[in-house]
């Protein structure tokens, strides 16, 4: 009997030891953590170092911004299509299985786009590295909050938020670095000896866990998701595109958004109705978990459209170097990650609303100051709206992972972290391909009424075009007629300057509105204090 008894006690430590539910030694959950975060840096990595790269590869590649916006916007929409498919791929062949090949795909994505020599090479190596994100980052959060209990759950997701704070910070002062005094390829080369420590600690370090539960794959979903997310930005990106010259009414664009109509039914119907969804819509029912991620839609738009209008505006319009561009988020991320785990430790001890509520409408005040950015800008004007930005993201980001997750069940963690983090790649697609096109439709705005401003026969225009024509006599050494064509150019130049700034002005000023809207679905949402039952 007693062997008996023996025997079973072996085999059920050796099933706790496998499923890691229950680790052998109680720091290995903090080893876990330290991998995942590792993994995280590099993932959030390259989604912030490229963005200070933008002017330099337009200029090498010849092309414009509704063109190089999909070096962006690739890599995020590949990242959305496969954080829901993860959940399934991880819960059918193992968690670690898949987060190896997340952390593989990834790195092999990075050495493709380093060696890109034109900008559709580039666009196709991106969505190779977002496939690889889009693994890493929805099991990291998973194992997270399988490991770790509810009462250390916020610490820990706090913690994991420095490594995104990290990169944050660093990711574009490195890729600044790396611009002006080496190479762009060189933004992507940088990711490869993390992925490599990340695959090495991932097979000495994390234990296997595959859910026997899973069920067939969601093959119809999967087609509908992949058909409708591309077409969709595809279509708002294309809208107003230089190449494109008959607007919103092209009919490759009204084919494109047909499309991905019908295909976004096709998805809602399969999903509400098969016994296995690829991404189980059902979940959003949970009140809180279905308002959470409204609020992580709004939040993404605003956060990641903004994200990339600002070196644009820094370099294009005020002469910033890529690195002194890159050093301008350093305390973005620092002050990020020193706020995460403050606001885990608040929202585990009292309402996760609070923080959540300040950071948005701190958020939205950081992007209305940046609608006020001109030629004249100084620097400590855009480092207050960053510092401010850096406190709002701290305070949002682990209260609302940490409310969104209150009441899901375990066996649907996968699933609704896979959910979180689609919705919050789908905002930043969608925020980049909006803020893009409506920065394209805003310049050309505020050209034509510049332009009409300006009259050549009006005695102020011809008084400035007299002192300028006299000042590139001076100081350019031109003779009388060039001076007089270098003043037009100046003039115009102004104007293109003006109206590039006025244009980004519009686009912070959506991203103020459309961040302030966040509060709504925020006040009612309902909090569930320790020891306490859900309250509104």
């Amino acid at each position: 009997m007693a062997r008996i008894t023996l025997s079973h006690k072996l085999r059920r430590k050796l099933r706790n030891r496998d499923s890691g539910f229950h680790p052998q030694h109680d720091n290995y959950k903090w080893f876990l953590l330290a991998n995942i975060m590792l993994g995280t840096f590099m993932a959030v990595l390259d989604s912030t170092i490229v963005n200070v790269g933008l002017p330099k590869i337009m200029a090498s590649f010849g092309v414009g911004i509704d063109k190089i916006e999909w070096v962006v916007t690739a890599y995020m929409l590949s990242m959305a299509v496969m954080l829901p498919t993860s959940g399934w791929l991880a819960d059918r062949f193992g968690y670690k299985r898949l987060y190896f090949m997340g952390v593989l795909l990834f790195t092999i994505g990075s050495l493709l786009c380093g060696m890109s020599n034109d900008e559709n090479t580039l666009i196709i190596s991106r969505i190779i590295q977002g496939l690889g994100a889009g693994t890493i980052q929805p099991l990291g959060m998973a194992i997270i909050t399988r490991e770790f209990p509810p009462k250390e759950r916020g610490m820990a997701l706090g913690f994991w938020a420095i490594s995104a704070a990290a990169s944050v910070s660093f990711g574009p002062l490195i890729g600044g670095y790396l611009v002006d005094n080496f190479t762009w390829q060189l933004i992507f080369d940088v990711n490869i000896p993390f992925g490599i420590a990340a695959m090495v600690f991932t097979i000495l370090i994390q234990r296997e866990y595959i859910n026997r539960r899973a069920g067939s794959f969601d093959l119809i979903g999967f087609l509908s998701v992949v058909t409708f997310l591309p077409l969709m930005l595809y279509a708002l990106s294309e809208g107003s595109a230089a190449s494109n010259s008959a607007g919103w009414s092209a009919t490759y664009i009204l084919v494109c958004f047909a499309i991905s109509i019908l295909a976004f039914a096709i998805f809602v119907t399969q999903e509400l109705t098969t016994d296995n969804p690829l991404i189980d819509l059902r979940l959003l029912g949970d009140y809180n978990f279905g308002m959470s991620n409204l609020v992580m839609l709004i939040f993404s738009m605003g956060m990641f459209g903004s994200t990339f209008l600002l070196p644009l505006y820094l370099q294009n319009s005020m002469g910033y170097t890529a690195v002194q561009a890159g050093s301008v988020f350093l305390p973005v991320g620092i002050i990020q990650g020193f706020m995460s785990p403050v606001a885990g430790r608040v929202s585990d001890k009292l309402s996760p609303k609070l923080p959540i509520i300040v950071g948005v409408i701190v958020l939205g005040i950081s992007f209305a100051l940046n609608s006020q950015l001109s030629y004249l800008t100084e620097h400590n004007f855009v480092m207050t709206s960053l510092y401010l930005r850096g406190f709002a993201m701290g305070i949002i980001f682990t209260p609302l992972s940490n409310l969104a997750l209150l009441t899901v069940p375990r066996d649907k963690m996968a699933q609704a972290s896979g959910i979180s983090n689609t919705v919050r790649q789908l905002g930043g697609s969608m925020g980049v391909a909006i803020f893009a096109t409506m920065l394209t439709t805003r310049i050309n705005f505020h050209t034509q009424m510049f332009g009409t401003a300006i009259q050549s026969g009006s005695q102020e225009f011809k008084n400035v075009a007299t002192h300028l024509t006299q000042f590139a006599q001076q100081h350019m050494g031109s003779n009388f007629a060039t001076a007089a064509q270098q003043s037009k150019y100046m003039i115009l130049s102004h104007v293109s300057k003006q109206a590039y700034i006025a244009g980004i002005d519009d686009d912070f000023l959506m991203a103020a509105i459309i961040t302030f809207l966040g509060l709504f679905p925020v006040i009612i949402m309902r909090t569930k204090h320790k020891n306490s039952p859900v309250k509104a």
